[in-house]
């Protein structure tokens, strides 16, 4: 059975969360049928829970200041963000509100919020609407970051960040939703993957190999082209990578990658923002700290170039993370 894609698969996910809990709602602008969001991953979900999926007014702020407000008395709520570019019209509300919220009345209060937010290029849809801000929101106590991607189930993923009982934020890669979702440990004929610990963390490798001489660490989003460049590495370079992709960003935990080190030691980070205070550079101090007799190679990082997102499509390729990139920085540090 060939594999929904990843829109499919959410739309899925949320529908089977929402019949489950009768507490949770779906908040967003235009997340309504018949449109079912900018992305379609709504569609369908307003006509099975008519009383539970609310359209909202063009204020991120206020969505997510009602979503808190859904929170706090005890329910649950998924809000979207329509585009992720978008967040930091509601910063305050997130960070200085919700966040806070979770331990600063002097008890624990849960906080069911899980807030998603598409983000990344790769559409053409320029400056204002490409960005991928999840290093902004990285380090702040009792927020959770999380990031989808093609190997984790999905409804697991959305059942764990709500039953946290903390505000989280789901990033959301735009490339990824007309893509297939992986199935049952296969990607092709050369790799497959398996989940690490309880999940949060899945490996991809080639298939009966069990050896590794560089390992490749990246979010969902990037997962496409971390597979990309890894197939290029094992048949052109006679590398044998591995990737690892987590399900949750931050907090962070960096076991897998202190084994790949403990196995190879190198390891390239990759991630889509430009450099600069990112989540890969937090995963690299963690580890360099942890882990500096085992490194052969001072951890690299492969970021965007500094630069905002063209709409032209040479333009926009010119500035983004690549498999071709991720190959160069691999064999870079293969060779040190």
């Amino acid at each position: 059975m060939t594999a929904p894609r990843v829109a499919e698969a959410l739309n899925e996910a949320l529908r089977e969360v929402m019949a489950g809990r009768p507490d949770l709602y779906l908040i967003g602008e235009d997340i309504l049928d018949p449109y079912g969001g900018a992305f379609r991953v709504t569609r369908g979900l307003s006509t099975l829970f008519p009383d539970r999926v609310m359209g909202m007014p063009i204020s991120e702020s206020a969505i997510v200041g009602i979503g808190n407000g859904f929170a706090l008395a005890g329910d649950q709520v998924i809000a979207e963000i329509m585009f992720g570019d978008f967040i930091t019209l509601a910063v305050d509300q997130i960070c200085n509100f919700a966040a806070k919220s979770a331990t600063m009345y002097g008890r624990p209060v849960r906080l069911s919020t899980v807030l998603r937010c598409p983000v990344g290029g790769g559409r053409g849809y320029g400056p204002t609407h490409s960005q991928s801000l999840q290093k902004h929101f990285v380090g702040f106590p009792n927020l959770v970051l999380a990031e989808l991607s093609p190997f984790h189930d999905l409804r697991w993923l959305l059942e764990r960040l709500l039953d946290l009982g903390r505000p989280a934020i789901l990033f959301e890669d735009k490339q990824l939703y007309a893509r297939r979702a992986f199935r049952d440990g296969v990607i092709d004929d050369l790799f497959g993957y398996a989940p690490v610990g309880d999940g949060d963390w899945v490996r991809v490798a080639a298939h009966g190999e069990a050896a590794l001489d560089i390992a490749l660490v990246a979010p969902g989003g990037l997962a496409h082209r971390a597979v990309q460049a890894a197939r290029t590495l094992l048949l052109e370079h006679d590398l044998l990578p591995q990737i690892l992709t987590p399900a949750t960003l931050y907090p962070v935990d960096t076991a897998p990658v202190l084994e790949a080190i403990g196995a190879c030691g190198r390891v390239v980070i990759v991630e889509d923002s430009t450099a600069g205070g990112t989540w890969g550079a937090e995963v690299a101090s963690q580890c360099t700290g942890r882990a500096w007799d085992d490194l052969a190679a001072p951890i690299a990082l492969v970021h965007a170039p500094d630069s905002i997102i063209p709409s032209a499509a040479h333009l926009e390729q010119a500035v983004s993370v690549t498999a071709d990139r991720i190959v160069a920085q691999a064999l870079e540090l293969a060779h040190a």
